[in-house]
């Protein structure tokens, strides 16, 4: 288990120190926009979709290391990934920081992901870490809405 925790100290750190797709990409033509008012934390996903797949994705914002880390894993599973494919991910990884333990199959599916499987065990941390999940779920369905963990 400790092993565990220090991965998951790693990835989360190094996402946050060095978010990756941070900014909007070029040709983006989805984006919405969310706030966790219990941390503060704001995000802006934007998506560059084309014939049904994420060509490109990227994200701004500001937030705790837990939201900055969540939105950063995000835009690297997603990016090439079609429309059902990122829908198919973001259920898996509510499932994956709402629901009981994740099974070996469901943490294979999600990958790197899985380091979030402990944010589960604190509550209000699951909202930073779904907060860009959420915003791009609606980004996704290209609703110009924002979206509020409240």
């Amino acid at each position: 288990m400790s092993d565990l925790r220090e991965l998951y100290q790693s990835v989360i750190l190094d996402h946050n120190k060095k978010p990756r797709n941070f900014g909007e990409p070029p040709g983006s033509n989805r984006s919405a926009q969310g706030h966790n008012p219990l941390c503060g934390d704001h995000v802006t996903v934007y998506l560059a979709v084309v014939d049904g797949v994420i060509e490109d994705v990227g994200f701004e914002g500001r937030g705790c290391a837990i939201s900055t880390a969540s939105a950063s894993l995000m835009t690297e599973a997603i990016k090439g990934r079609s429309l059902e494919e990122a829908e198919k991910i973001f259920e898996g990884f509510h499932a994956l920081v709402t629901g009981p333990a994740v099974s070996a199959v469901d943490a294979r599916a999600l990958g790197k992901l899985t380091v979030f499987a402990g944010v589960r065990e604190f509550p209000m941390r699951v909202k930073c870490a779904t907060l860009c999940w959420h915003t791009m779920h609606t980004a996704l369905e290209g609703r110009d809405k924002s979206v509020t963990t409240e």
